[in-house]
């Protein structure tokens, strides 16, 4: 049967920058099976199916995944999906208001003329071992200028700022040594941010997951977030990724009592359908 399929654009109003998702619109009676194939097709760092919901207070279920695996979580197909949802004509049950079901539970996404905003899940800390950190080091050539942190939001990020968004955007990661120093940290991605005034640079590295570097990735700069309240109060701010890659994306970050609200615009570039 044919399946609506949306090809969005996240975090930019310009198509072919920021990062791409694929968004099958009808994903009800697919198997897990099926939906993992069509991830592997799309060849895209996510692909992700919306269905109906098991919770009534949800708009829909959105199942995520990778080329090789289903995730819990990630932010720029949760954004790029819900763009997908109401480009559909789709009306939420709450004016301005998305409520996502998916792996972690329950996320609210708030809808303006300015894009979206996504609550993130609730993170957890983990330190990260001295050999860790000095294989990370190596393998980014680079030093962090203050202890690095995993940071699990759903999705897991060793997460560490080095001395500025200048030489952040100038290093070239082994990425063999990126990925064993991954895996030694319990599979986490390899998140580096530096700082240029006020606004955050970020790259987020996870080749021992299929995608050397994420174009912009919004569980990463949901970790940056995280690790910055916590190192420095909660600052609204501006982040920008990509820029390495040739995918200028700009992502908003606000913090609002104990939520973390991470934001970015999207824009379609394919419509159509696909068999499945």
């Amino acid at each position: 049967m044919q399946r609506r399929f949306r090809q969005v654009d996240v975090f930019t109003q310009v198509p072919y920058l920021g990062n791409p998702v694929a968004v099958v619109l009808d994903g009800d009676g697919l198997t897990t099976a099926q939906m993992q194939a069509i991830s592997r097709w799309t060849n895209l760092s996510e692909t992700t199916f919306v269905c109906r919901p098991e919770d009534a207070r949800a708009d829909y279920r959105l199942r995520i995944f990778c080329p090789d695996h289903e995730m819990r979580f990630a932010g720029h197909p949760t954004i790029g999906s819900a763009h997908a949802v109401l480009a559909s004509g789709y009306v939420p049950k709450q004016e301005g208001v998305l409520v996502q079901e998916c792996g972690v539970g329950l996320v609210q996404l708030r809808v303006n003329g300015d894009g979206m905003r996504v609550a993130l899940p609730p993170a957890s800390f983990i330190p990260v071992e001295a050999g860790v950190r000095a294989a990370v080091e190596e393998a980014i050539g680079a030093a962090f200028v203050e202890d690095p942190v995993i940071v699990d939001l759903g999705v897991a990020w060793l997460t560490g700022r080095v001395a500025s968004g200048e030489l952040l955007r100038g290093l070239e990661p082994d990425m063999r040594a990126v990925a064993a120093a991954g895996m030694r940290a319990g599979g986490a991605g390899i998140n580096v941010f530096g700082l240029d005034g006020d606004v955050v640079e970020v790259r987020s590295l996870i080749p021992h997951a299929g995608t050397p570097e994420d174009p912009v990735c919004g569980s990463g700069n949901g970790a940056v977030a995280y690790y910055l309240r916590e190192r420095r109060g909660p600052v609204d701010y501006q982040a920008r990724q990509g820029r390495c890659l040739g995918r200028d994306g700009r992502v908003a970050i606000a913090y609002e009592s104990d939520t973390v609200w991470l934001g970015g615009q999207a824009v379609s570039c394919i419509e159509g359908h696909i068999l499945a």
